[in-house]
């Protein structure tokens, strides 16, 4: 399972940064990509070595307490083939210019934190596709392993993964988010309808149908004659339904959220600028921009470059007697690069950026280096919340 994040201004950075996770803890990494396990694998790992038991002391009766040791390997082997199941997903990913933050295990199996989205429903079905497919895969070639080997541990280690792994690709397959087959199934509606809000929303409520289907599941068994379900049915029904609702609901507020993002323009929200030299006072500066309409200040070097932004806050927060003796530098931020922005950036990756690098106030240029204005976070906010 992979969904998307976004904490980057470009969705194509793929500078690897250590990454932190929380409740969970970082085991390494795998390609760059930093990899956690959270507490709760822990729990299952050791519920998958207790089921393991009775089988195992089939094939192998008398192996006392070896048999918990032999069962807690199988859960490590089924969460290394998962491990590979999110693998798949990154390499996609990365192959497609997606940066992927970080791959996570967790008791119901593994997240792949990809910042941004694949940009063509092709991309999305094979970012999402890959990892079903390849948990198939593994599935097959420990299914051909196991035909030759004798019936003993080594046989029943090999059928337990062929057989999880199977489960663990069909599963993934059921077309409702946040598995990966809601994200195919997104990707399919995307195809059809030249929407990828309309195929989120599709996918998003495919799941919410799936989690109807899991929590009834156990009811319906029960009714249909197939045997009084256990306590751990039922948990685990309740457990599935869960994540999976709020995976979809999740969803679905993100479609409503990406749906406001087209109006979101730099270049439409950018102030008008005025600069000065830094040696102006902040009341002289002030008097200067209302004179020329100009939204916002920039103070300049000796050479006329940008050297800094005023702080619209800063000012408003200076009393007037003291502006007319404050150079206006004392109420600027120095600009770098994590506060210039192409003027062009728009909706999903202006947002992305402004997440990356938070400050109230942002240096626009064009793509010759030439400022075009300054991009005021309140303004954002408030386009945002004026587009909804």
């Amino acid at each position: 399972m992979q969904p998307p994040a976004g904490e980057t201004g470009d969705p194509r950075d793929t500078r690897t940064r250590t990454r932190h996770v929380s409740g969970a803890l970082r085991i390494g990494q795998i390609g760059g990509v930093d990899v956690f396990v959270r507490s709760s694998w822990l729990l299952v790992a050791a519920f998958i070595a207790v089921l393991s038991v009775p089988q195992i002391e089939r094939v192998r009766p008398g192996l006392g307490a070896w048999a918990y040791v032999a069962g807690l390997a199988f859960a490590v082997l089924l969460y290394l083939s998962v491990l590979l199941h999110e693998v798949s997903h990154a390499v996609v990913a990365k192959r497609y210019g997606l940066p992927v933050a970080s791959i996570t295990l967790h008791f119901l199996g593994g997240v792949t934190e990809i910042e941004g989205e694949p940009d063509t429903p092709r991309r999305e079905f094979w970012v999402s596709v890959v990892g079903p497919l390849t948990s198939l895969g593994v599935a097959l070639v420990f299914y051909v392993v196991s035909l030759p080997l004798p019936f003993g541990l080594p046989w029943l280690a090999v059928t337990m993964l062929w057989g999880s792994n199977a489960v663990v690709g069909v599963l993934n397959l059921v077309p409702g988010l946040p598995l990966d087959g809601g994200r195919v199934l997104r990707a399919a509606v995307w195809r059809a309808t030249g929407n990828p809000h309309q195929g989120t929303v599709v996918a998003a409520w495919g799941g919410r149908v799936c989690a109807g289907l899991a929590i009834a599941y156990p009811f319906a068994t029960e009714v249909l004659g197939g045997g009084q379900p256990t306590v751990s049915t039922y948990l685990l029904a309740f457990v599935i339904a869960a994540y999976l609702w709020s995976g979809a609901t999740s969803a679905l507020v993100s479609a409503r959220v990406r749906r406001r993002l087209p109006a979101l323009q730099a270049r439409r929200l950018a102030r008008r600028t005025l600069a000065v030299p830094g040696d102006t006072s902040v009341a002289e500066a002030v008097r200067r921009a209302l004179e020329e309409q100009a939204g916002s200040i920039l103070v300049v070097d000796a050479g006329g470059r940008p050297a800094a932004v005023v702080n619209e806050a800063a000012v408003a927060a200076t009393p007037e007697e003291r502006r007319p003796w404050l150079p206006v530098t004392a109420v600027a931020r120095r600009l770098d690069d994590t506060i210039t922005f192409p003027a062009d950036l728009s909706g999903e990756h202006l947002l992305r950026a402004m997440q990356r690098s938070p400050a109230s106030e942002y240096l626009l240029t064009e793509s010759d280096g030439s400022i075009y204005g300054v991009l005021v976070t309140a303004d954002v906010d408030r386009a945002f919340a004026a587009s909804g």
